[in-house]
């Protein structure tokens, strides 16, 4: 999101003084439809038509959450008749993996949902994981939604290989080795309770105690040791190649 601001911020910046609101705002739309369309509809297919050539009959393939990049990928190899059965691992509070499973099964696909805390049992039938990503650094740490981490490290113990599939605007310059440094928090209040059981909160006598800090992260950091490949709309690239990504989006000026 930071380098479609910048984008924008580029783009207002070069409008001419003379310039009249209703003209500088329909070039502003204009500029905008533009990127939707190259940066990420465009992205989206290229990456999909990339990572599907690594899907074989017969595989199992494991995602975590909820990435529309991924579920372009398994909905389009399933239209193209590869059989491979779907693995959704999903965690609180959020639980976005059941609106993905919802989808896949209702277009037919051989599905099998887990939580996150059956990720080592399940990992040994799984032959390969693709995930999405919010965010990929330029040490090719990967930036995605919480829990992230810890499935690709558990691939990573299997020898799983793990797919990260991600728009090439989403690549930043800046490095991150850890989750706390930046990072955003979601309301506390959603990992204590239990969304429809109002009766069940065994932390409301604690709650208040300055004892206790409810800490609920939204993302956390992928160390690229846990990364095979990154599926990009500049093409597959292991971790170590991000830097190119990030040079190649400064030429096109992209990036300010």
């Amino acid at each position: 999101m930071g380098n479609a601001i910048r984008f924008l911020k580029s783009r207002i910046a070069k409008f001419p003084l003379t310039l009249s609101e209703s003209e500088a705002k329909a070039s502003l739309q204009s500029d905008i439809e533009q990127f939707i369309n190259e940066k990420i509809i465009l992205a989206d297919k290229v990456i999909v038509k990339h990572a599907v050539t690594k899907i074989r009959d017969g595989d199992v393939l494991l995602t975590y959450g909820s990435s529309s990049a991924v579920e372009m990928i398994l909905l389009h190899a399933h239209e193209l008749g590869k059989q491979f059965r779907v693995v959704v691992v999903d965690s609180r509070p959020k639980l976005e993996g059941q609106l993905l499973l919802r989808r896949l099964v209702g277009k037919g696909l051989s599905c099998t949902y887990a939580n996150i805390n059956a990720i080592s049992y399940i990992m040994h039938e799984v032959t390969k994981v693709f995930l999405g990503a919010s965010s990929v650094l330029s040490n090719g740490t990967v930036y995605s939604r919480v829990g992230t981490a810890c499935v690709a490290m558990v691939a990573h113990e299997f020898r799983v290989p793990v797919l990260v599939c991600c728009e090439a605007y989403k690549f930043h310059e800046r490095v991150q080795l850890d989750s706390i440094c930046s990072n955003e928090l979601g309301d506390p209040d959603a990992i204590s309770k239990v969304p429809g059981r109002e009766d069940i909160n065994y932390l409301d006598v604690c709650t208040n105690s300055e004892n206790l800090q409810l800490l609920n992260l939204i993302y956390d950091a992928t160390p690229s040791d846990y990364v095979s490949m990154i599926v990009t709309d500049y093409g597959m690239v292991p971790p170590t190649s991000v830097p190119v990504i990030v040079r190649e989006y400064r030429r096109e000026q992209i990036w300010i």
